[in-house]
């Protein structure tokens, strides 16, 4: 398997990969894939990372700029999607590897929302005082790089049709 940043030929298949594993999630809206496209269209995507296999694109993972309160530098990961049928094959574990290895040279930390169960075994947690607002606040999580503890509202860019931009 060979994790590399996305190229133009890319484009479709991450847009049909994104909404076809998201769909499995309860708390999917189908919008995930217009999301990346708003990131894509706006250049603020920070990694735009695809997981491929025999020439298929099997995984995918975005990164974006984000703030926690007043604390700049913060990447926002999301979304991260594997293929359904190829679900516990380590593809998105080693996106994730690619994408922290890559974000501690440019970001203080790496923040997201999501499984607590999945994340956690990547250093992810969440922290009192931190979180984005109607989100349950175990599955905000962060992965501070500088071992400052995140404080206030997870800022990020309007793709993700929340109040809070960056």
């Amino acid at each position: 398997m060979l994790i590399r940043n996305e190229t133009v030929g890319d484009i479709p298949a991450i847009s049909r990969l994104v909404t076809e594993a998201l769909l499995t999630l309860a708390q999917s809206t189908g919008t995930e894939a217009s999301i990346v496209e708003k990131l894509r269209a706006d250049s603020a995507l920070a990694l735009s990372l695809v997981a491929e296999e025999k020439g298929e694109a099997v995984g995918y993972l975005a990164a974006s700029a984000a703030r926690i309160g007043t604390q700049d530098g913060w990447a926002l990961i999301g979304p991260l999607a594997v293929l359904p049928s190829r679900h516990r094959q380590g593809i998105g574990t080693a996106l994730m590897a690619e994408a922290l290895l890559r974000l501690r040279a440019t970001s203080r930390g790496a923040a997201l929302v999501g499984d607590p169960a999945y994340y956690g075994r990547f250093g992810f947690r969440s922290f009192p005082g931190f979180g984005v607002a109607g989100c349950p606040p175990e599955v905000v999580q962060a992965l501070p790089f500088d071992g400052i503890e995140p404080r206030g509202e997870l800022i990020h860019h309007p793709a993700f049709g929340l109040d809070q931009q960056v």
